[in-house]
């Protein structure tokens, strides 16, 4: 069996030894006799493998006491809806940052039930530089402030955390656990798993526990964070397979990679390395300001879009995967998640450059 490098922006590359793992305990979980996908979520083998998890992503994020973590399901974009009703009980305009699609969805999800004050925009520079602090105004009256820490499709990352009176609330999805963080100056953190925790179907939240209580009456029950805090992320029956996944993606940044520290130096090789390729090419490029260039989703395009569609057959018949830029955006996109290893990215430059040598 031949693995290729997977630059997919999510569902993205698993860490080849979490899929070893996994393969190895499929059918027979710890000489159980049934796989974690047939367990029952009550089961004490599976409590076990969600109170591991939850202690290890503590661990790596040094999460205070006073957040609780959830395993919910939904992806990312559900939460664009909890987040209001789950935040507005005592009144007030949810405020949003404006850097991309993905800020753009949670806008106009807000919209639907409490309106949206965009308290800075990108717009104006065509999404290639996020906002200044001093840029940013809050409405009056501001019940919190979101934004998107890093925009998957467009390649543009805060290179600072906003500082607030109100509950700062982040989209992490694409960038979290790709280093330190400090999560004490969070409301609410949050993430789809399919980009840096594990696979699809399950989403990360970290909530401090005061917002627990701020949820409007109307809030549906399975929309409700202190509901789910309450029942151990088990009101319903969890995407239990996907959260064992997490917990061995959890151990292996802890134990293969040496924490959060270690896997931030080695992106920001990664990163860099691509960088410098694209910026020393006349063939090819990318738009983003450089103080805001996403470490995690590099967009570059080619100099003759003409091209665009040998450069990726002939990039996949290498064993580069996945290149091809989002629909909204074209030419290409690396994303260089954790579990993409440094190798891939080496292979990726030398591809580009023989390309260029070649056909530029």
């Amino acid at each position: 069996m031949t693995r290729h490098y997977n630059f997919c922006a999510g569902p993205a590359a698993l860490p080849q030894a979490v899929l070893e793992r996994a393969r190895d305990e499929l059918l027979d979980y710890q000489g159980r006799g049934l796989s974690v996908m047939e367990m029952s979520h009550r089961s004490p083998e599976f409590t076990a493998i969600a109170e591991q998890a939850e202690a290890d992503i503590r661990e790596l994020l040094a999460i205070p006491d006073n957040y609780r973590v959830l395993f919910l399901q939904g992806g990312a974009s559900m939460q664009f809806a909890m987040l209001p009703y789950n935040l507005l009980g005592q009144g007030g305009t949810p405020n949003y940052l404006y850097t991309g699609i993905w800020g753009k969805k949670a806008i106009s999800e807000a919209k639907h039930l409490a309106g949206a004050h965009v308290a800075a925009s990108s717009e104006g520079n065509g999404l290639t530089a996020v906002p200044r602090p001093e840029e940013i105004q809050l409405s009056s009256d501001a019940a919190y402030l979101h934004y998107t820490a890093n925009e998957t499709i467009g390649g543009l990352e805060f290179d600072y955390i906003p500082e607030v009176e109100v509950p700062l609330v982040c989209d992490m999805s694409s960038s979290i656990l790709s280093g330190p963080l400090d999560v004490s100056k969070f409301g609410v953190l949050y993430a789809g798993a399919q980009k840096n925790i594990g696979p699809a179907g399950l989403t990360l939240v970290i909530v401090r526990d005061d917002l627990l209580e701020c949820a409007r009456p109307e809030t549906p029950t399975m929309f409700n964070y202190k509901v789910m805090a309450e029942n151990g992320s088990m009101f319903n029956t969890p995407a239990t397979y996907a959260w064992y996944l997490a917990g061995l993606v959890f151990q292996w940044l802890k134990h293969d990679v040496g924490g959060l520290a270690a896997m931030n130096a080695i992106n920001d090789r990664k990163a860099a390395k691509l960088y410098a390729a694209i910026d020393a090419s006349g063939f090819y490029s990318n738009p983003i300001a450089p103080r805001n260039r996403s470490r995690m989703n590099v967009p570059f395009v080619l100099a003759d879009e003409a091209l665009n569609a040998p450069f990726l057959a002939e990039a996949e018949a290498a064993g580069l995967l996945n290149l091809k830029g989002h629909r909204s955006v074209g030419g290409m996109r690396a994303s260089l998640y954790n579990a993409v290893p440094e190798a891939g990215v080496d292979a990726l430059i030398e591809f580009m450059t023989d390309f260029e040598h070649r056909r530029g």
